[in-house]
């Protein structure tokens, strides 16, 4: 039989929770046996609903634990960098949730600790493992659409989440813009230079944390391709993740607004319901996601999604948001 992974969790906030619900009823080979949270309440709370009796207020005495094979990290991006240096150091296969990091500095850091201990690293890059976007890359792959040379990417969120978290997430360009950009990478190759505008046209109030609400960032390829990403924190009428890519046969397109198949047709008016949140629209493919974690550790397979690719994809971010404040054009790199 093959084993079965000790997991440990790091972060019990909401997408922390949800993973967990994950771990303890319907990711195979792998138990969630341990939590960690410097929230005693939020520690607390969770373990009054799940059963998961070892909790630690420190991660560092959760990566002590000689009885957890693995950790999934869901916590603040500020505190990936010394989470995982810390179970390299204990030998600990890692899931980390995007961004890997907040500055090149620490991702490089990350990565060539990662490279020097040769643990098991899988960054989280959700998206990758959703049925339409995954399809979508055998479709490229097979030279469905011929060569790529266009793509389209909308990310607009229903409403802004807390200041509290704005403060810390790194800015919109990479909190939120890192989803589309990873996808632009993976499906079109490297980015050659970006540009942006933007700016706080719903939400005057984060004008006071440097960050924007809305924002469009052009893209350049190195093959000579081009892109182009929006970004919203009021897409007021539900969550709306889409994208299109336009091809030299053809055009692929991803995505769904409407989340229950059915159209409501009265006198003067059409309508249907639309996605709340992230995790509505995209529960299955985090659940994927994580057992293809635990899948590719326990066979012995690399990781799909690396540190080199956390590493890109925030060297694009950073020059968006330094494209947007700067107002020119900006290389990558």
């Amino acid at each position: 039989m093959r084993k079965t992974l000790n997991i440990g969790l790091i972060g019990v906030g909401r997408l922390g929770s949800l993973y967990a619900r994950y771990f303890l009823g319907s990711i195979a080979h792998a138990r969630l046996a341990a939590i960690s949270d410097a929230n005693e309440k939020a520690m607390q709370a969770f373990a009054d609903q799940h059963d998961v009796s070892r909790r630690y207020a420190h991660y560092t005495d959760l990566l002590a634990d000689k009885e957890i094979d693995a950790v999934v990290v869901v916590t603040p991006t500020d505190t990936h960098k010394e989470i995982a240096l810390e179970a390299a150091r204990q030998g600990k296969a890692v899931f980390c949730e995007k961004p890997l990091a907040l500055s090149v500095e620490d991702c490089q850091a990350m990565k060539e600790t990662v490279d020097r201990t040769g643990i098991f690293f899988h960054l989280g890059f959700m998206r990758r493992f959703d049925a339409g976007y995954s399809a979508a890359k055998q479709k490229i792959e097979e030279g469905v659409i011929g060569k790529p040379i266009l793509i389209k990417s909308s990310s607009r969120d229903p409403f802004r989440p807390s200041m509290e978290y704005l403060k810390s997430s790194g800015g919109l360009f990479t909190d939120c813009g890192i989803h589309d950009i990873d996808l632009a990478r993976w499906y079109m190759g490297d980015v050659q230079s970006v540009y942006s505008v933007g700016g706080n046209l719903a939400y005057p109030e984060m004008d006071e944390i440097g960050d924007v609400d809305n924002a469009i960032t052009t893209l350049q390829f190195e093959s000579g391709s081009l892109g182009v990403i929006d970004l919203s924190r009021s897409g007021v009428y539900g969550y709306d993740i889409r994208t299109e890519i336009l091809g030299t046969q053809g055009t692929l397109q991803i995505g769904y607004l409407r989340e229950t198949p059915l159209m409501v047709l009265t006198k003067n008016n059409v309508g249907h319901d639309t996605v709340p949140y992230f995790m509505e629209r995209f529960g299955q493919a985090y659940r994927t996601q994580l057992q293809h974690f635990v899948d590719r550790f326990l066979s012995g397979q690399p990781p799909s999604i690396t540190c080199a690719d956390g590493l890109a994809a925030l060297r694009i971010c950073l020059a968006a948001t330094q494209s947007y404040r700067e107002k020119r054009p900006v290389p990558v790199g």
